[in-house]
């Protein structure tokens, strides 16, 4: 069994951090989410992954390396645009032959990982395999409808009037029955070769499709809200490591310091991740905070928040609930006049308090 990771894609909903940021590299608690998939992978016993990618190609080659950090044996898979998952599976037809493989949304974040799915589809053989969860809005989603039996009967991409609450997880598996059904695809509505499509082709073909309902934690970590909510759950979940110096500081629950970070004169509550080479001074650090490596916070007051590589926040009170892209500096304003001075990018999003 191979595997194809998907990689590539605009990241529209995490700009403007995916202007110069692959979406799949965006850390949960310091460690790229994409790197989460391709340990669930190796865990499942698969060894061979196709990561498609596109114009982040670079940087996701960068981080992956030949996959051997994960004992892995990767190959690159170029996609020229973002045409919809049945089209990676179609890019994907010469690498992945005739064998049986399991296609993850590498934005995608599964807790308990895949082996369980994988085994159970080793021993039964379906045509393809799907995993379905329950959400409150199903719009943005593949919307799954099933008879009483609990059988597939359809399939539909992002409904305006959804026919149940089932969602289609970003983990699929197939066989290799699954190719000429792509093969004759025609783009959806939305220009783009629907998976869904693809998989209610082989239900029309009279192939059999299993589908499990999975009570287990599941995000798509392509929103800001979203990427938080898998940080905090992350860190919930961590041990506590201090092999960074702490000095006239206070530490409460599970705090990880890495090697190269320092802690002055701070109090840290956990969970929380400080990175190498870090700075945390004359601050206040609540829990569900990730702060990547070489970053500065000084004299400022920070919770649920990710911070990311180089950023600097010095001199400010209380910032909760965000998302600091790399290199970022935030600092107060002067006095005078009382204002907010903002240089911001295409596509951010700004919440301002304001105090009469």
């Amino acid at each position: 069994m191979k595997a194809l990771v998907l990689a590539g894609g605009a990241g529209t909903r995490l700009r403007p951090i995916t202007h110069t940021s692959a979406k799949q590299l965006v850390p949960v608690a310091n460690k790229p989410v994409l790197f989460y998939g391709l340990e669930a992978i190796a865990e499942a016993g698969i060894t061979d992954v196709g990561i498609v990618v596109g114009d982040t190609a670079p940087e996701i080659r960068r981080a992956v390396g030949d996959g051997s950090a994960f004992g892995l044996k990767v190959t690159y898979l170029p996609q020229a645009a973002p045409l919809g998952l049945a089209h990676a599976v179609l890019i994907a037809r010469e690498y992945l032959g005739d064998d049986d493989f399991v296609m993850y949304l590498g934005d995608n974040f599964l807790i308990g990982g895949i082996t369980d799915l994988v085994e159970r589809f080793r021993e039964e053989r379906p045509a393809a395999q799907i995993m379905l969860t329950k959400v409150a809005d199903p719009r943005a989603f593949g919307v799954a409808e099933l008879d009483t039996e609990g059988r597939l009967i359809g399939l539909e991409e992002k409904p305006e009037h959804p026919k149940s609450d089932l969602v289609l997880v970003g983990v699929f598996l197939f066989t290799a029955a699954v190719h000429p059904i792509v093969a004759d695809l025609t783009p959806s509505r939305r220009g783009e070769l629907e998976i869904s499509d693809a998989i209610t082709g082989l239900v029309d073909a009279g192939c059999r499709v299993e589908a499990t309902i999975t009570e287990g934690f599941w995000k798509d970590t392509g929103n800001v809200t979203d990427m938080l909510e898998v940080n905090r759950l992350v860190l919930e979940g961590m041990e506590p490591e201090l092999t960074g110096v702490v000095r006239d500081s206070e530490l409460i629950g599970r705090v990880t310091v890495a090697p190269g970070a320092v802690v002055r004169n701070s109090r840290v509550v956990g969970p929380a991740i400080i990175g190498p080479g870090t700075v945390v001074e004359d601050s206040y650090l609540g829990p569900f905070t990730s702060v990547a490596e070489n970053c500065q916070i000084i004299d400022s007051e920070l919770e649920y928040s990710v911070v990311l590589r180089g950023a600097a926040i010095r001199g400010v009170r209380r910032i909760e609930a965000s998302l600091i892209g790399h290199e970022v500096e935030v600092t107060p304003a002067t006095r005078s006049p009382r204002a907010h001075r903002l240089v911001l990018g295409d596509h951010s999003k700004v919440q301002i308090c304001a105090y009469s």
